[in-house]
């Protein structure tokens, strides 16, 4: 019996492809260019595992393609609607993560207001011995008011984690959320009006691009601080550099960008901002689990005809036959 071929376009982490290897046949190529696989080839590939790109013409030189999973919460790297309209079922690997992501947010929170990584530098460079104290932080998080765009899974966990802090909480959607004891507003700045920090968790989408701007910083206030851990997609980064500079905000903390790796120098240049490379699920024990998600589904579509973590555009079966 013929085993399922499996492409896997670039870098993906070793634990997939280690895993790949007792149930499926696989074909690696240096990225996701349709002119690197063979008409031959492509015939015979049935799903594919991938951490980025797959666009409309690599998902159509494959003309046997059932399953494409993703390594990753966000999956706007795959052209989720030409996978649609063949009937391809898209996964994604969500909860494994939610976690690690909140956990990231609350220390960067806590870095941005109490400045945390400042403080350990003037530890190192023996400033503390030779030149005293470091100096107070002119940030808390006594008595603030947090703002969450974006209360989905991960925007439930770092709620949960922030009422330990003793916070009110607040939160934008496009739609407010059932049974959550948390105050909803209708737009986004109406909660940059109400709170003094807003942790922004939502997916890049057209409708989240550039979605905290001038206004919405304004809104927050001389007080205010900004925490993103969703998409740099979603910040007027030019904005944002503005607002740090003139006190229009007080600070931010950001573990992404919008044109990744490349940080702009204006961010790089400010003394209020805290800074980390995209390392939110960063750790291990999470990229692992993240690992052994994009193979369960895998194993469940072609064994079972179903995949672990559809994403809601493609909640497809498999054919039998």
């Amino acid at each position: 019996m013929n085993r399922p071929r499996i492409l896997i376009p670039g870098i993906i982490r070793e634990r997939v492809v280690e895993r790949l290897k007792d149930a499926f046949d696989i074909v690696r190529i240096d990225s996701a260019d349709p002119a690197l696989v063979a008409r031959s080839e492509a015939a015979a590939v049935s799903g594919v595992a991938v951490s980025g790109r797959l666009d409309a013409a690599m998902i159509a030189h494959l003309p046997a393609l059932e399953i494409i999973s993703s390594f990753g919460v966000g999956y706007d790297g795959v052209d989720v609607s030409a996978a649609a309209e063949r009937g391809i079922v898209v996964t994604n690997t969500p909860d494994v993560l939610n976690d690690e992501v909140a956990d990231t947010a609350i220390g960067l929170l806590l870095n941005t207001v109490r400045r945390l990584p400042q403080a350990e530098t003037w530890l190192r460079q023996g400033r503390w011995q030779r030149d005293g104290a470091f100096p107070l932080s002119r940030l808390s998080l006594r008595g603030r008011k947090a703002g969450i765009y974006g209360l989905g899974r991960i925007g439930m966990a770092i709620a949960r984690r922030l009422e330990g802090f003793g916070l009110d909480i607040a939160y934008h959607t496009r739609q407010p959320r059932e049974g959550v004891p948390y105050t909803y507003h209708s737009s986004l700045t109406a909660l940059a009006q109400a709170v003094d920090i807003l942790i922004a968790i939502v997916p890049k989408t057209p409708e989240t691009h550039r979605t905290i701007n001038a206004d919405v910083l304004k809104a927050l206030g001389s007080n205010g601080v900004l925490i993103n851990v969703g998409r740099g997609w979603t910040v007027d980064e030019a904005a944002l550099v503005a607002a740090l500079k003139n006190g229009v905000i007080a600070a931010a903390g950001l573990d992404v960008f919008y044109d990744e790796p490349n940080v702009p120098d204006g961010l790089l240049d400010l003394p209020n901002v805290s800074l980390l490379p995209h390392v939110a699920s960063a750790s291990v024990a999470t990229r692992d689990a993240m690992a052994d998600l994009v193979v369960d589904n895998l194993i469940a579509w072609f064994d079972r005809g179903q995949a672990l973590t559809p994403v809601p555009e493609t909640p497809f079966t498999r054919k039998s036959g």
